[in-house]
C-alpha cells in the first residue's frame, strides 16, 4: 500500500468504495471479459469491443471515444499489449482524463482549504429525488465532525418534507438551522441565513438548501440566479462553492441536468450519489470529464460515512478491479 493511500485512504474507506461500486463492477469487468474471450491481444477488434461496452456503461460518448483515443495511441506507441494487462492500461487512461479534484471546497478529511474565510458558503442544487437534502445532512454532519459550526438554510420552501428532513439532520448533527414558512422566497431563506451567520459569528460553513428544481423550466433556473445574487449582496463573492447533486443510478439523464444546471448557475463540483446498488458507476467519468468540473463527493450509501471525497485514482482503480 502506497504512502499516499496509507494517509489518505483508510481499509474502511477502500472496502466502502468496493462495496459501493461492485454492482458497477461486476457489470464492466464482466463485459470486458465476454469481450476478451479467446484473445491474447488488445488489437483493434477489441478495442471496438471496449467502446461498445463502455457506452453502455454510461460512460458516454464522448468520454468513451476519448478513451478509445488514448489506448489506440498507447498501443500504436507501445505495441499490442496482452489482455491481461488491458484493466490497468484502461484504468491509466480513465484516471489521465478526469478532472482533478482540487479539493477546493475540502480536502480528504472534510477540512475546509486553507486560507478559506469565515463563513463558507456552499449552495446546493439539484432536481427531486436525487438525494439532494440527504447529501447535505451528511455533509453537515461530517464537518461538525471535523469540529465546525455549521448553518443550514432551507431554501426549499416548496415542500414541508424538505423542510422536516433539513431540520432532523440539524438536530441529528448539531448544526444550526434559519428556516422560514412553507412557500416563503427561497432567496429571502437565503439572504437571512447569511445574515445570521453573520451575527452569530462563529459559523464556519453555511450550507443552503434549494428546491428540486426541473432542469428543463427556465423560471426555475432563473430563481437559482436570484438566490445567488442575493447572497452576493450580504457576503461578496457568494457562494463559495456551488454543487449540484446528480442521482447517478439514472445514468444519461444526469448528464442532461449537469448541462442544464451548469449553464443556469455557475456550478464548481459534482456529488453523484446512489452509486450501491447500480450498474451505472461510469456516469462518473464521462459528466466529469466532457464537463470539466471536479467530482467533490460520491455517495455509496445510506450511512454518513458513505458520503466520500472523491479520490479519482481510488475510484478508477476499483471501478476496474484493481487492487
Amino acid at each position: 500500500m502506497s504512502a499516499f493511500f496509507s494517509k489518505f485512504f483508510s481499509k474502511e474507506k477502500k472496502d466502502t468504495l468496493d462495496r459501493g461500486l461492485s454492482t458497477s463492477k461486476q457489470g464492466v469487468l464482466s463485459k470486458i471479459a465476454r469481450a476478451i474471450a479467446g484473445k491474447n491481444k488488445v488489437d483493434e477488434d477489441f478495442l471496438d469491443d471496449l467502446e461498445e461496452i463502455l457506452i453502455t456503461s454510461d460512460v458516454g460518448v464522448d468520454t468513451t471515444l476519448a478513451i478509445i483515443d488514448r489506448l489506440k495511441d498507447r498501443v500504436n506507441r507501445d505495441g499490442y499489449m496482452g489482455t491481461d494487462e488491458l484493466n490497468s492500461l484502461l484504468a491509466e487512461e480513465v484516471q489521465a482524463l478526469l478532472a482533478d479534484a482540487d479539493n477546493t471546497v475540502s480536502s480528504p478529511d472534510f477540512t475546509l482549504p486553507e486560507g478559506a474565510r469565515r463563513p463558507y458558503v456552499i449552495m446546493v442544487v439539484g432536481v427531486n429525488g436525487v438525494g439532494k437534502t440527504t447529501t447535505i445532512g451528511k455533509l453537515a454532519a461530517q464537518y461538525r465532525n471535523a469540529g465546525y459550526n455549521v448553518m443550514l438554510g432551507a431554501a426549499d420552501t416548496f415542500r414541508a418534507a424538505a423542510i422536516e428532513q433539513l431540520q432532523e439532520w440539524a438536530d441529528r448533527s448539531g448544526a444550526s438551522i434559519v428556516k422560514q414558512k412553507l412557500g416563503a422566497d427561497p432567496a429571502s431563506v437565503a439572504f437571512d441565513t447569511l445574515k445570521s451567520a453573520q451575527a452569530k459569528g462563529n459559523v464556519d460553513v453555511v450550507i443552503v438548501d434549494t428546491a428540486g428544481r426541473l432542469h428543463n423550466k427556465k423560471a426555475l433556473m432563473d430563481e437559482l440566479t436570484k438566490i445567488r445574487n442575493v447572497m452576493s449582496k450580504v457576503i461578496p463573492d457568494t457562494p463559495d462553492e456551488v454543487l449540484l447533486v446528480l442521482d447517478g443510478s439514472t445514468g444519461q439523464n444526469a448528464y442532461e441536468q449537469a448541462k442544464q444546471y451548469t449553464a443556469a448557475t455557475k456550478v464548481t463540483g459534482l456529488v453523484i450519489t446512489k452509486l450501491d446498488g447500480t450498474a451505472k458507476g461510469g456516469v462518473v467519468l464521462g459528466i466529469s470529464h466532457s464537463l470539466s468540473i471536479p467530482v467533490r463527493y460520491i455517495g455509496l450509501g445510506e450511512k454518513i460515512e458513505d458520503l466520500q471525497v472523491f479520490r479519482k485514482e481510488e475510484f478508477v482503480k476499483a471501478l476496474f478491479g484493481q487492487d
